[in-house]
């Protein structure tokens, strides 16, 4: 059964309430909406694979991202999946969680950012937070240093009030 939420958010404000969406299904249509606007070509492997990552409702890494993909069109060959990875990447839909090497669909598709993402060892979900403060200030101090950065993750390991809450039963 299909999640509705691309991914766990927290109750705080959002900072690109406008740009927010709130499940797998609205996700995927702003992507969609986005690419057409871009002149994007969403490929219908790329589509699938986006729709995979947002039903996931955590992250999801490229074998398992694969094995869900299994039977559609053309997508059983790994380089595929790399390939449409690499451009749900390069347009800002979906985020590289470097840590523990998974895909997380972005919160904010629309909206070029980089956020601190919490990552739950225990039951691998994944949270963006929405305070684009830090990166902010990671790039001011990057550049105080006359050091260009190409890209950046902000990840957080560590276990979630959920489990947390299930260890100290």
């Amino acid at each position: 059964m299909a999640t509705e939420r691309p991914h766990a958010h927290a109750d705080h404000a959002c900072a690109h309430p406008e740009l927010h969406t709130h499940g797998a299904g609205e996700f995927v249509l702003a992507v969609e909406k986005a690419c057409r606007e871009r002149g994007l070509n969403l490929t219908p492997i790329r589509a699938e694979a986006l729709k995979q990552i947002a039903e996931a409702g955590k992250p999801v890494k490229a074998y398992d991202l694969l094995e869900r993909m299994r039977g559609g069109p053309g997508a059983s060959a790994p380089p595929t999946v790399y390939r449409a990875l690499d451009f749900l990447l390069e347009n800002g839909f979906i985020h590289r969680l470097v840590s523990i090497n998974a895909f997380l669909a972005c919160h904010h598709p629309l909206a070029g950012h980089v956020v601190p993402i919490l990552i739950c060892k225990a039951c691998e979900s994944a949270q963006e937070l929405e305070d684009e403060t830090l990166a902010a200030q990671l790039d001011a101090l990057a550049r105080a240093q006359r050091f260009e950065p190409a890209s950046s993750y902000l990840e957080v390991l560590g276990v979630c009030a959920r489990c947390a809450g299930k260890a100290a039963e």
